[in-house]
C-alpha cells in the first residue's frame, strides 16, 4: 500500500466515523472522492475534495462539511498540520516520519514500488506498429512501435494481462507488388540485367538476397512464367523474409510481440463472414446503395447495391460497404472481421495507429461497438509524424532502403535508449522533431541524458562511499532515517508521486506521462546534489559522518529505484556509468 492509498483508506475511515456519528448521512456515494497533491506545493502535501463531492447529497455546506472532516484527519499521527481553503478544499502537511516512512516503503517493495492491481487481472490487447510486410521498418513507424511497447509495458505493471499483437497486411494489393519486385530480383539474380527499377515496383536493395534465395530454390523455372504460376508461392516466400527482417528491426528496439495475426488466415478462416452474420442477425448491416459522391459526378460511377453496415447508428456520418461490388471485402470489412477476432480473447482493445488514418476511427469504433454490444472498451491511439533532422537541417534518405531512413540505421547510430525515450517525451497525439545532434546531447535539455545521468550519478555515490569505507545500510533501521531532515526529504514528496503517475498514466493510456515524471524526479534529484557545492554538510557522501552518509544512501538508493521502476516501464535501461 503506497502513501496515497494509504490516505485514501484513511479519508474513508474518517468519513465512516462522520457517518457512525450522524455527521453524516449512510449510503453516500464516495468513488469521486480524490486523494492528490495540492496544486500549489506551499498549500500542503495532499489534498482532498471529499467536502466538495459529498456536501451537496449530504444536505450541508462545503466548508461546514470540510471543517468537521478536518478536524477528523488532525487526529491522524502522520498529519501535523490540516487546513480548509477556498469553499471547501481540504490541505493536509505532513509529518517527516510519514516520509521516512514512504521511503522505507520503497526499498521494501523494491522493482515492485508503483506496481498496481489496477487491471484485475483483464486482458488488454494491444496491436501496435503493423506495418505492411513490404520492407524494412523505417522511422515512420518508430514513433507507434515505441509508444505501443511501453503502453504494453505499462499496463502489465497496473495489473493487466497484455496481448502484444503485430497484425499482418497479407492479403492485399501491395503483397502482390512485393511479389512482382521479388520476381524483378529474382531475374536479376539469375544474371539478367533488369535495368532501373520500374515505376510502381519496390526499389530497395533490401529485396536483392530474397530474389537470391529464389533463385537457388527454384533455378529459371519462373523467369519466363506467366505470372499466376508463381506469383503466389512468390509472395509468400517475400512476406516471410519481409517479417524476419520487421522482427530483425523491432527487436533492435527491444519489441517483440507475442502474437502476429495474418490477415490472408483470418479472411480463409471465414471471419469476415462471421462478423457479418452477427451483425446481420441484430439488422446492422443489410444491403442498400450509398449515396451518389457529393459534387460532380465521376465518370465511372454507377449506384450498386452493397452489403452495408449501420454505422451511423454509432454516430459516423454515413454507413459503410464491407463488400466491393465484385463481392471482396473492403479494407473496412477485413478490419471489422480482425477486430471481431481479437475481441474474442480480450476484454480491452487498444490499437496504435499513425495520425493519417483518423478518419477511420469513428467507423471502426463503431464496428466493434457493434460486434461485442458495447462490452468491450477499445481505444485507438494515434501518433503523430516524427520529423528526421541533424542539427536542425532534414536528415538524408537510406540508399539502401531507396527513399527512406531505416529505424536500424537510426538505432545504430545513437542506441535503443535514446530512441525509445525521446519518442516518449512528447504527448503521441503532438508532433515531434529527432534531432541526431540534439538527442545525444549531454545538457539537462535532453531529457534522455538527464534521467539517466541522474541514475549513474546515484550509482557512482555508492562506488565512493564504499571506497571510503562507508557501506550502504541494508535496511531502514540501520538507516537511521532520523537523520534526515525535512529540506533533505523533499525529495520523497516527489518520489512517493510514482505510483499516482502510474496509474494515472495507465488509466489514461499515455505512457509519455512516466518520461515527464521522471524529468522532474532527475531534476530534484540534481538539485539537491548541487545544494551541496555551496553548502559542504549538505553534500550526500560526509566521510567524516558515516551515519549521515547511510540515511543519505539510502534515501538516493530509493530515488534510483523509483527512475529504474521508471525506466523500465519506458523500456530504457538505468545506466550505472555514463561515458
Amino acid at each position: 500500500m503506497t502513501l496515497y492509498t494509504r490516505f485514501a483508506a484513511q479519508i474513508d475511515a474518517a468519513l465512516d466515523t462522520l457517518t457512525e456519528s450522524g455527521a453524516l448521512p449512510g449510503g453516500l456515494d464516495r468513488r469521486n472522492v480524490t486523494v492528490e497533491p495540492p496544486r500549489d506545493a506551499s498549500h500542503g502535501d495532499l489534498a482532498t475534495n471529499a467536502a466538495m463531492v459529498l456536501a451537496k447529497p449530504a444536505g450541508v455546506k462545503p466548508r461546514e462539511l470540510a471543517e468537521t472532516l478536518a478536524a477528523e484527519l488532525g487526529k491522524l499521527p502522520e498529519v501535523s498540520r490540516v487546513d480548509v481553503a477556498g469553499p471547501g478544499f481540504i490541505n493536509m502537511v505532513l509529518t517527516d516520519d510519514s516520509w521516512r516512512a514512504e521511503l522505507a516503503a520503497v526499498h521494501a517493495s523494491g522493482a515492485d514500488y508503483g506496481r498496481s492491481t489496477r487491471g484485475d487481472g483483464l486482458t488488454v490487447n494491444v496491436e501496435y506498429v503493423s506495418a505492411n510486410p513490404t520492407g524494412p521498418m523505417h522511422m515512420g513507424h518508430c514513433r507507434g512501435a515505441v509508444v505501443g511497447d511501453a503502453l504494453a509495458n505499462l499496463l502489465v505493471f497496473s495489473g493487466y494481462r497484455v496481448i502484444r499483437e503485430y497484425v499482418i497486411n497479407d492479403a492485399g494489393s501491395q503483397v502482390d507488388v512485393l511479389a512482382r519486385s521479388v520476381h524483378l530480383r529474382y531475374r536479376e539474380a539469375l544474371g539478367e540485367d533488369v535495368g532501373a527499377i520500374p515505376e510502381g515496383l519496390y526499389p530497395g536493395d533490401y529485396l536483392v538476397p530474397v530474389g537470391q534465395a529464389l533463385a537457388t530454390e527454384f533455378g529459371d523455372r519462373y523467369v519466363a512464367a506467366d505470372e499466376g504460376e508463381w506469383l503466389v508461392s512468390f509472395r509468400v516466400r517475400a512476406v516471410d523474409a519481409m517479417m524476419a527482417l520487421i522482427k530483425d528491426d523491432l527487436a533492435l528496439l527491444g519489441i517483440h510481440h507475442e502474437r502476429f495475426a495474418s490477415e490472408a488466415a483470418l479472411q480463409a478462416a471465414g471471419k469476415p463472414e462471421a462478423a457479418e452474420a452477427v451483425l446481420r442477425a441484430r439488422d446492422l448491416v443489410y444491403d442498400g446503395v450509398l449515396e451518389a459522391p457529393k459534387g460532380e459526378l465521376p465518370d465511372d460511377w454507377e449506384p450498386v447495391e452493397l452489403p452495408l453496415f449501420r454505422s451511423t447508428q454509432f454516430g459516423d456520418d454515413q454507413d459503410r460497404p464491407i463488400r466491393k461490388s465484385n463481392g471482396t471485402w473492403t479494407y473496412f470489412g477485413a478490419d471489422m472481421a480482425y477486430h471481431f477476432q481479437k475481441a474474442e480473447d480480450a476484454d480491452e482493445l487498444i490499437d496504435i495507429w499513425g495520425a493519417d488514418h483518423a478518419g477511420t476511427v469513428k467507423r471502426i469504433q463503431a464496428a466493434v461497438a457493434a460486434l461485442t454490444g458495447g462490452t468491450k472498451r477499445f481505444d485507438v491511439k494515434l501518433i503523430q509524424m516524427v520529423r528526421l533532422l541533424r542539427n536542425g537541417e532534414p536528415a538524408k534518405m537510406s540508399k539502401r532502403a531507396g527513399n527512406f531512413v531505416t529505424l536500424a540505421d537510426v538505432v545504430r547510430e545513437v542506441g535503443k535508449d535514446v530512441v525509445r525515450f525521446t519518442m516518449l517525451t512528447r504527448r503521441a497525439d503532438a508532433q515531434m522533431d529527432f534531432d541526431f545532434a540534439k538527442v545525444v546531447e549531454a545538457s539537462k535539455d535532453n531529457p534522455v541524458f538527464y534521467v539517466q545521468y541522474a541514475h549513474a550519478r546515484i550509482a557512482s555515490l555508492h562506488r565512493r562511499a564504499a571506497e571510503a569505507g562507508i557501506e550502504p545500510p541494508a535496511d531502514a533501521a540501520q538507516a537511521e532515517l532520523s537523520r534526515l531532515d525535512t529540506e533533505e526529504l523533499a525529495l520523497m514528496k516527489l518520489a512517493a508521486q510514482f505510483p499516482r503517475v502510474v496509474e494515472t498514466a495507465g488509466a489514461t493510456r499515455e505512457p509519455h506521462r512516466i518520461a515527464f515524471y521522471l524529468y522532474d524526479l532527475a531534476a530534484a534529484f540534481h538539485a539537491a546534489w548541487n545544494v551541496g557545492n555551496d553548502r559542504p554538510d549538505r553534500r550526500f557522501l560526509q566521510a567524516d559522518d558515516p551515519a549521515a552518509t547511510r540515511a543519505r544512501l539510502f534515501l538516493a538508493a530509493g530515488i534510483g529505484q523509483v527512475i529504474r521502476n521508471g525506466l523500465g516501464i519506458m523500456g530504457v535501461e538505468a545506466v550505472s556509468e555514463m561515458n
